[in-house]
């Protein structure tokens, strides 16, 4: 893998809305950034657009250039992913944008797993052995996530959840590389927190986007 200096190389599979502001967050921080779709064209041509920091594999092309993999798809189709790509994925870093809901058919939406379980904890189990798995990038909405990006004087927190530590340094390197300051809350037994309804989500008890002081506050305020 390469080290910190080097950059991680990062691959976005999947350009709906999420994987979309991700790679733009990236690609204005000077990241470069490989991205991949079922639909290749719309990965090529979001490449074209983006410049010289980006270019467009197929998916297990993209999975195997990329030290750390960002599947910004629907939770449910992550599933699928892991399984399909359990060999191609092994050795790697697995980020986890994904929040379990659905349309409640109020305008609003529901979780579609138990209250008490988190999509992280959920998606773990299927994970190849010597593969990291984290929790990020996932806690804000779409809005935020390409609104509150690169702010000053102080850039807003993305929180991030994760077992294997050594996989910090490169989650934190692309965060940095986003616009945002990472903070990590701790392993994957927390990423509910973090997770749509949860008490560190914008869509759930915290309900805004926080600077890091206000985090480490909040978090300290209400440790579980």
């Amino acid at each position: 893998m390469n080290t910190v200096n080097q950059q991680v190389k990062v691959a976005v599979i999947g350009l709906g809305n999420i994987g979309k502001a991700i790679a733009t967050n990236l690609v204005k921080g000077n990241h470069p950034v490989i991205l991949s779709s079922r639909a290749f064209e719309k990965a090529s041509n979001l490449a074209d657009k983006f410049g010289n920091l980006a270019t467009a594999e197929e998916i297990s092309d993209a999975i195997h250039k990329a030290d750390v993999i960002i599947p910004a798809i629907y939770f449910d189709n992550i599933k699928e992913f892991l399984v399909q790509y359990a060999t191609e994925l092994k050795g790697k870093i697995i980020v986890d944008v994904s929040n379990p809901i659905a349309p409640d058919g109020d305008g609003g939406f529901r979780k579609i797993i138990d209250q008490h379980d988190s999509a992280g904890q959920t998606l773990l189990a299927l994970v190849p052995k010597e593969t990291s798995f984290v929790k990020a990038f996932g806690t804000l909405g779409v809005h935020s996530l390409s609104e509150e990006a690169f702010v000053t004087p102080q850039n807003k927190v993305l929180f991030y959840a994760s077992d294997n530590t050594n996989s910090n340094q490169f989650v934190e390197e692309l965060i940095k590389a986003s616009g945002f300051e990472p903070l990590h809350i701790g392993g994957i037994n927390q990423s509910i927190r973090i997770e749509v309804f949860g008490d560190l989500h914008e869509f759930g008890a915290l309900g805004k986007t926080v600077v890091l002081d206000e985090a480490k506050d909040i978090i300290g305020q209400h440790k579980i």
